[in-house]
């Protein structure tokens, strides 16, 4: 890392990366020098995949880019954006519905850390009504979700509740 570069955290749970998380990773990449997708451990959330799982899909979506890193975090965000030495959240936006709650999140950090700003990107006109949830639910119930999320991912997807349905 050089003084001058420009680092930018991009914090989610990505259960699983969609197209439109890539999307605005690349364009994130438009706008500064390197980028760390923070896995956030979520303790109100039960992720499908694991960490390293969520990472290896994440790296593959990006074609392994080596100005995009993907790490895991606990505890705040700001604190961690100060940790890897950034000083932007991204965060991105699909409906009007995120926006309520992204405010909110960008004043509380604002408030706990003056010093780190929050940039929001939309996403593509394409994905702004597929969220990871969703296209959970969709794969669960034997949909077609291959042009929702990078190639790879709907294979993960249909593996992993394969081997949960062979479980129980």
């Amino acid at each position: 890392m050089t003084a001058s570069e420009r680092i930018a955290v991009y914090p989610g749970t990505f259960d699983p990366i969609t197209n439109g998380h890539a999307y605005i990773l690349k364009r994130s990449l438009k706008i500064f020098d390197r980028l760390v997708v923070a896995l956030a451990e979520n303790v109100r959330k039960t992720p499908l995949f694991s960490i390293e799982e969520r990472r290896e899909m994440i790296t593959a979506a990006v074609d392994r880019d080596p100005r995009i890193e993907v790490d895991a975090f606990g505890g705040l965000l700001v604190d961690y954006v100060r940790q890897r030495g950034a000083t932007t959240v991204i965060r991105g936006l699909r409906a009007l519905a995120d926006f309520e709650y992204e405010f909110q999140a960008a004043h509380m950090n604002r408030h706990l850390a003056p010093e780190v700003e929050t940039i929001f990107l939309m996403t593509s006109e394409e994905s702004f009504y597929v969220s990871s949830s969703l296209v959970k639910e969709v794969a669960l119930m034997g949909g077609d979700v291959s042009r929702m999320v990078p190639p790879g991912v709907a294979a993960s997807l249909s593996h992993k509740y394969e081997a949960m349905r062979k479980k129980t």
